[in-house]
């Protein structure tokens, strides 16, 4: 069977089960229809059924075997079959023989499923004339056309059935790659807000203060400067593991506070992991130095099977965790929506007066 244009996964599914099966069940079927038919001739006729019985038989190899299903071959021989029954059978005035009949009938249908119509009809057409000239009733001409038109107006329906199918499924696709795309840039947004927040905002907010240090806001400036355009040589977004605890290291070595630092068993992590756990630390420890009034923090860094878990600890001030307006992305969109984002948890214990601790944790998997 010629191949189709190009089709989606269940159009072409459909279309292949079709040329793969039509062929087999018309060779099947037509081959016990003469088995049947050769019963019922008469005695005289014998040897011209057998002989048209193996022409049934070798045609329905033809339809089954692969190498010659669905091709030319295949069609001429289906072709050869069907005439050669129509032309041979006699015809009586109660009507005409079943046996021609149906091989026609059968044929006729079988071949509006596997071949287009610049092939199907003119074989249709050819074997109608066959079976006219062999003395065939006209009537049965209308039954015929009328069954071959279903036939193909069936066909056509599944196709178009089928490549619905694969236009919904196509759209899906489409819409689940936007949704994709969509919740990759709003994880985007919220990281670049996040990263905001914990450079640039954070030193406006302490360029708002009556008490801010001139000079201590210009270093502040100048390392946000370095983040945001990413000259702090960060680890880069892809899936190998690293070293966190070297990059925690440098975090705790480039801020001002006196920073107790503790590590056990520190395991080696996916990079975006560790991006969201040092930006994460980051933000902790700016806000130890710029909200809590200390000049001291205590870093915990402890493997936790294949996971880690990280706390940053002060004695300073404190505030209430509750209290904190939503606008204010500190806590939310730095810590808790950070480490959501790569599979991970922040919570902030703290109480005005008492301190506050930072616990970041990831578990793998």
């Amino acid at each position: 069977m010629p191949a189709p244009s190009p089709t989606g996964a269940v159009e072409a599914g459909f279309r292949l089960a079709v040329g793969r099966f039509a062929g087999p069940v018309r060779g099947v079927g037509l081959a016990v229809i003469s088995v049947f038919g050769v019963l019922a001739v008469p005695d005289d006729a014998v040897p011209l059924g057998l002989g048209l019985l193996g022409l049934a038989l070798v045609g329905a190899v033809s339809d089954g075997v692969p190498a010659t299903r669905g091709t030319l071959v295949a069609l001429a021989l289906a072709v050869a079959r069907a005439g050669a029954i129509c032309a041979t059978q006699s015809w009586t005035a109660s009507g005409p023989n079943l046996w021609a009949l149906n091989v026609l009938t059968i044929t006729a249908i079988t071949f509006q499923w596997e071949w287009p119509l610049k092939i199907a009809v003119p074989a249709t057409v050819g074997l109608l004339a066959v079976f006219l000239a062999a003395g065939g009733p006209p009537s049965t001409l209308l039954r015929v056309g009328v069954e071959c038109l279903l036939a193909r107006l069936a066909f056509l329906l599944l196709v178009r059935s089928a490549r619905g199918v694969d236009e919904l499924r196509a759209r899906q696709a489409a819409l689940e790659r936007a949704e994709v795309l969509a919740r990759e840039r709003r994880r985007r947004e919220r990281e670049y807000l996040a990263l905001l927040h914990d450079t640039a905002s954070a030193t406006f907010l302490l360029v708002g203060s009556r008490t801010a240090d001139p000079a201590e806001v210009a270093d502040f400036a100048r390392r946000d400067l370095a983040v945001l355009t990413g000259s702090t040589g960060g680890p880069g977004l892809d899936d190998r593991l690293v070293d966190v605890e070297s990059s925690l290291r440098s975090v705790v070595e480039r801020s001002p506070l006196a920073i107790d630092a503790r590590w056990e068993h520190v395991p080696l992590l996916p990079v975006p992991v560790t991006l969201a756990l040092v930006r994460a630390v980051r933000e902790a420890v700016t806000n130890v130095e710029r909200h809590a009034g200390v000049r001291a923090a205590a870093l915990g860094v402890a493997g936790s099977g294949d996971g880690l878990v990280v706390t940053v600890t002060d004695t300073g001030t404190g505030f209430d965790p509750t209290a904190v307006p939503e606008h204010r992305r500190g806590i939310r969109g730095s810590l808790v929506e950070r480490m959501a984002a790569v599979g991970g948890r922040a919570t902030v214990d703290s109480r005005p007066g008492g301190g506050t601790t930072v616990r970041l944790e990831w578990p793998r998997g």
